[in-house]
């Protein structure tokens, strides 16, 4: 799975040039909107606007497709748990266990509202660079810390991936090999042990040097944002997209069908 989701943030789209800050607000209401409907058709066209959105943010397919994967490999267990652990008295068995019909459509709803919401996450992270986002969900007023924390934690990832990689390096060009023994537990034991402590003194250098420099705890950028009209537009229709998903299901309409059908 790909770290880096912001690595086609520089392709021209309609969602890149959408303002951040419009974005990040009216996608996040889609998102509490599919995660709150209960009808799995109206959670399908929750998924068709979601996959419309990443079609227009231009992100590759194929990229979305390697990190979608392991979330679909998380997922697949919901269509053999559910069913079979889902209270039923409706008679039906699967390999000798109750097979409740309920359960399954259960587990497609949350199937379906995770795809939705990971593809909304790849447009809002994805269409604009991670520290871009972060500033403006800053002007969101989203508290200074949660900010930074998920600044320095993204960096440090990679930081991290680095220093792993010089080391397995470093361990190869002396001859290491790895083998199912109990040297090699010990070796990949020291080899953790080490890139912790290394990690640790690499925070503790960083941040004597953000203090050096000024750090008070706040965070400063000269990143600026200004909306035009068509901002305001894409977010409202957006927003109204979120508030009929929720409204709809409201109604109980499409519940009451797809209850009927099962």
């Amino acid at each position: 799975m790909s770290l880096d989701i912001d690595r086609h943030a520089h392709l021209a789209s309609p969602i890149q040039r959408w303002d951040p800050r419009f974005k990040i607000a009216s996608l996040m209401l889609l998102i509490l909107s599919i995660a709150l409907v209960h009808s799995i058709a109206l959670v399908l066209g929750g998924l068709v606007i979601a996959t419309v959105l990443l079609l227009l943010s231009r992100i590759p397919l194929d990229f979305v497709a390697q990190g979608l994967k392991w979330i679909v490999l998380f997922l697949l267990p919901f269509f053999i748990i559910l069913p079979l652990t889902y209270p039923t008295e409706t008679g039906l068995y699967f390999l000798g266990m109750p097979f409740a019909l309920e359960g399954l459509r259960l587990s497609v709803l949350i199937v379906v509202k995770a795809l939705a919401i990971v593809l909304i996450a790849y447009v809002i992270f994805g269409s604009a660079r991670f520290d871009i986002n972060l500033i403006a969900l800053q002007h969101l007023k989203c508290p200074s810390v949660f900010v930074q924390i998920m600044l320095f934690t993204y960096r440090f990832i990679f930081l991290f991936l680095s220093e792993m990689r010089r080391m397995d390096t470093a361990m190869k060009a002396r001859g290491f090999v790895k083998k199912g023994n109990l040297y090699t537990l010990k070796a990949m034991g020291g080899f953790v042990g080490t890139l912790l402590i290394r990690s640790f003194e690499r925070t503790e250098r960083i941040y004597k040097a953000m203090l050096s420099k000024g750090y008070q705890g706040q965070f400063h950028t000269l990143v600026g944002f200004k909306a035009e009209g068509k901002d305001f537009i894409k977010a409202a229709l957006i927003i109204l997209v979120a508030v009929a998903l929720f409204g709809l299901d409201m109604t109980g309409m499409f519940a009451q069908a797809e209850h009927g059908w099962i």
